[in-house]
């Protein structure tokens, strides 16, 4: 074991830490299950004195012993219970990187042999499968088959100006592929010549890094650029800001994208959808990779607005501030009960505001606030902004 997954500017910023334990106050993790060591000032306070029993003649001079694998173990079983949300990054008053340390942790835990074992069971997935469901990779676009009026060449094209670039959980899981269906209607509604990568689409690579294994990352990064590559496109349009998010802050500034709420408003502004009136009262939670994470902000609002009849209204905790709805940071497949808790919380929040329907601009998100909806017969309609947008167009 060694200190070596973290960077020297992260080692520094961790001596940093005041203890004010402002990011305790917003982590969701730790308002639902009341356990202080789910905190960011418990972990990063840990994480030091194991770094310091590990170094050389440090554990000498500080007093600090190497952890055992048990105590590695139980300081694992709280690292991974995060679903990477960032909100302890935005209130760190310091401004630590603190969303940036927890992926090299979680990294740091698996070259230590000290991690749950549903980490393995990702591993597998993406080494033989490309996706981190461990579903047969041919079928990424097989959603493209339950479309009314779908076109023979099941946007899959050899060219393109566009490449839609799906996401593992809009391709495999039913429940979020109507995200695709109705983004795919828009597009072809908008006259946009897109394309699919079918089979030749591998994860974006965001499971890897919450599951501290970023050494997978390197080929499947060089596979997707060759995909996109291969299609002549000009841009890059993502539904899910966890895609989007990897490829804006790991993949080389190769080809211009966009989040698809980005994209949605510029074709609205052009008045390439016609739209039709939708009285519906709407709330928008923020995705934490697109809001927190890419800072995008207005580009949905905006979106919402420009559809008639729409009364949007926001949620007490919005924008930078907006509560995690459990779904991120792989906490699902750790935890979860705790991922139910957190999106139980989400959804008191929405209710409060008195909205027919929240919408959002994630397909982890769509996915996550429905099942608890649908569980608890919760009188509430979870949709992401594509399936709005698509109720609102004319037909």
């Amino acid at each position: 074991m060694s200190n070596q997954d973290y960077s020297v500017k992260q080692l520094i910023e961790m001596e940093a830490c005041t203890l004010c334990r402002l990011c305790a106050d917003v982590c969701p993790a730790v308002s639902v299950s009341k356990d202080a060591k789910l905190s960011g000032t418990w972990r990063l306070n840990s994480l030091r004195q194991i770094l310091k029993g590990r170094a050389g003649f440090l554990p000498a001079l500080f007093g600090a012993k190497t952890p055992s694998g048990d105590e590695l173990g139980d300081f694992s079983g709280t690292v991974f219970r995060c679903t990477l949300c960032g909100n302890c990054q935005e209130v760190c008053p310091v401004g630590i990187n603190l969303k940036d340390i927890w992926v090299s942790l979680r990294q740091d835990l698996v070259h230590s042999k000290a991690y749950p074992g549903k980490i393995e069971m990702i591993r597998e997935n993406l080494e033989q499968s490309r996706n981190v469901f461990g579903e047969d990779n041919e079928e990424r676009a097989d959603w493209v088959e339950d479309m009314r009026d779908a076109p023979d060449h099941g946007y899959l094209k050899d060219k393109a100006d566009v490449v839609y670039f799906t996401g593992c959980v809009a391709a495999y899981f039913p429940l979020a592929q109507k995200i695709p269906m109705a983004l795919a209607e828009i597009l072809e509604t908008g006259e946009v010549n897109f394309t699919l990568l079918g089979e030749e689409e591998w994860c974006c690579g965001f499971p890897m890094l919450g599951a501290g294994l970023k050494e997978m990352f390197q080929a499947f990064m060089e596979h997707n650029l060759a995909a996109v590559r291969g299609k002549g496109a000009k841009e890059l349009i993502f539904a899910c800001p966890s895609c989007y998010q990897m490829w804006r802050e790991y993949y080389p500034p190769e080809i211009k994208i966009s989040h698809a709420t980005e994209f949605l408003l510029h074709l609205l502004r052009e008045n390439r959808i016609p739209l039709r009136e939708l009285p519906m009262t709407v709330t928008y939670h923020d995705p934490c990779d697109l809001g927190r994470g890419a800072r995008v902000f207005d580009p949905p609002r905006d979106a919402i607005r420009s559809i008639p009849g729409i009364k949007f209204v926001e949620l007490p905790r919005n924008r930078e501030q907006c509560q995690c709805c459990g779904g991120g940071g792989n906490l699902e497949m750790i935890d979860a009960k705790l991922s139910a808790q957190i999106a139980k919380r989400k959804i008191e929040e929405i209710m409060s505001t008195g909205a027919d329907a929240v919408i959002t601009s994630c397909q982890q998100c769509v996915r996550t606030m429905t099942t608890y909806v649908r569980r608890n017969k919760v009188p509430l309609e979870v949709l992401d902004i594509t399936q709005l947008i698509h109720r609102a167009m004319k037909k």
